[in-house]
This record gives C-alpha cells, sequence and structure tokens, in this order.
C-alpha cells in the first residue's frame, strides 16, 4: 500500500521558509540538496526524524503562486498540521511573533488556528479539544 513520504509546501524563498519552519514552529532540516537556483529542502518532526517529509517547494511556477494567492485571499489553509495542544502553541508562537489569521477556534472534537506562514501560506495547526 503507498505510504506518504514527502509532502509540500509552497514558499516564495527557501531560506525564509527554512527559518520559519525551524525556528518558529520546530520543525528539524533534514535533507538540502541543491538543485540549480533552487533546493530539495526538506523539514521533519523535531520527534519523527524518520517521519513524512516537509518539502519547502519553490512556488516558482505562475500556476503556484495564483493558487497560493486565491486560498490566502479566501482564508483556507494550504495545510494541516497537528500538536498537542493548539492553545499553548498558539500563546507560544504569539509570543514569538508570529502573525495569526485565526485564534483557537473548538470544532467539534477539534481545537484550530490558522497562521501565516510568511512565505505566502496560511497554514492551521489542530489538537484534540
Amino acid at each position: 500500500m503507498p505510504r506518504i513520504n514527502v509532502t509540500s509546501v509552497l514558499v516564495d524563498e527557501q531560506a525564509k521558509a527554512l527559518t520559519f519552519y525551524t525556528d518558529m514552529l520546530g520543525f528539524v532540516a533534514k535533507t538540502d540538496i541543491p538543485l540549480g537556483e533552487h533546493r530539495w529542502l526538506t523539514v521533519v518532526g523535531a520527534n519523527e526524524p524518520d517521519g513524512v517529509e516537509l518539502l519547502l517547494e519553490p512556488d516558482a511556477h505562475p500556476a503556484a503562486k495564483a493558487f497560493k494567492q486565491a486560498l490566502v485571499e479566501d482564508g483556507i489553509p494550504l495545510t494541516s498540521f497537528a500538536v498537542d495542544d493548539v492553545a499553548a502553541v498558539y500563546d507560544d508562537l504569539v509570543a514569538r511573533g508570529v502573525t495569526f489569521r485565526q485564534a483557537p477556534v473548538t470544532m467539534g472534537p477539534m481545537v484550530t488556528v490558522v497562521l501565516d506562514d510568511t512565505c505566502g501560506n496560511l497554514i492551521q495547526l489542530t489538537s484534540p479539544a
């Protein structure tokens, strides 16, 4: 059966994305391979060194930029990450200067927030209520 090995987040600048995803969100750099103008640049969860890799993929294709812009304009997150406690993570990230588009909201069995990743995306964080 197939399994998820790598998934992508489209970013406007890979170096800036690496800084945000590692320094602010706590991911850990895993793979960094130069590929001409861009890099195969992945991060993983700090406690999951062999887990699913998140590719910080350049949004160089014109369709990617339009897609990202439309999602942001409509307030739709590009992807979602799980955390143990959304409220605690929200407080920590606000203190570190992360901009949120949605404060913690309980939605049935989940609590969610939506943040701006500084790379052109809205990202949702979720935890059990």
